[in-house]
């Protein structure tokens, strides 16, 4: 009941929400009409159960269940409420159950992935190929892979990146798909390198850089990091690994965890780590 105070009405207190636990014993003696077996059937002691229904008379402001000689009866409006209970019970067993199946053969759906130049030639057309056979209806863009990939995988705006990207940090989940180095390629008839290529030599000769795509930017900054010049005698960067990334907020997504595990299946090697940013 509202109060009033200087002319100033308090709004009615809210109503008390039922615990899970109390609907539960609702729906037990609603089945069994019996304190007894309704406790068998929750696997708790009579006593509790006998709270329990006081608690459940005084939050519904009625007996609910009245005693006879052929067990307990519910009242009217405990089957009113009894409806009402069981369509609770089954909302909060559906938010429990397993997300929906992807089936990859029936789905509808377009993913984004975001690639390295390197991964449009190495990656995507088996890739495709792939899926074309077992998820007619998924459509595959390409994107590519850069300093905006992380925001995109945390909106929803891209599935996957591929590629090396040692920028991805937080919330994201990475899988290493296998090892890549860097090579040095030379002509095989050419008039003075032989079988082996000396540092003199490497920077004697003149150079064909690559200069797009995010391989080149990547060892450009390498090899600036570690004050390194190509004409200077300095060793190479180290190899580095192929990874697909992920955001943490898509990690349970059945949609997601059927493309992650088809890029594994045609790309992991063996034992490959899986790790979280």
């Amino acid at each position: 009941m509202a109060c009033t105070v200087d002319g100033v009405t308090d709004p009615p207190a809210a109503p008390t929400l039922l615990e899970l636990r109390l609907l539960q014993l609702f729906d037990a003696l609603h089945q069994t009409r019996s304190v007894t077996r309704a406790a068998e059937q929750l696997g708790l002691s009579q006593p509790t159960v006998s709270i329990g229904l006081a608690r459940l008379r005084e939050a519904l402001h009625d007996p609910l269940f009245v005693r006879t000689p052929a067990g307990m009866q519910p009242t009217p409006r405990a089957d009113t409420l009894i409806v009402i209970a069981r369509e609770a019970l089954q909302s909060l067993r559906k938010l429990s159950e397993q997300q929906v199946e992807f089936v990859p053969a029936s789905a509808r759906r377009r993913f984004r992935i975001c690639m390295t130049d390197a991964s449009h030639v190495t990656l995507l057309p088996p890739l495709l190929a792939h899926v074309r056979a077992v998820a007619p209806l998924v459509v595959l863009e390409a994107a590519r892979i850069d300093r905006q990939t992380g925001q995109l995988l945390e909106s929803g705006e891209a599935d996957l990146a591929l590629g090396f990207a040692p920028w991805l940090e937080a919330g994201i989940y990475q899988q290493t798909l296998y090892p890549q180095d860097w090579v040095c390629l030379v002509n095989a008839a050419h008039p003075r390198i032989d079988k082996a290529l000396g540092l003199d030599q490497y920077g004697a000769e003149a150079h064909v850089a690559i200069t797009a795509g995010t391989g080149h930017q990547l060892l450009e900054e390498a090899l600036l990091r570690a004050q390194v010049r190509r004409r200077v005698q300095r060793e190479l960067p180290p190899g580095f690994e192929v990874q697909q990334h992920w955001h943490a907020r898509y990690h349970e997504d059945a949609a997601n965890r059927w493309l992650r595990g088809v890029v594994a299946s045609l790309f992991m090697c063996a034992s490959a780590p899986c790790a979280q940013s």
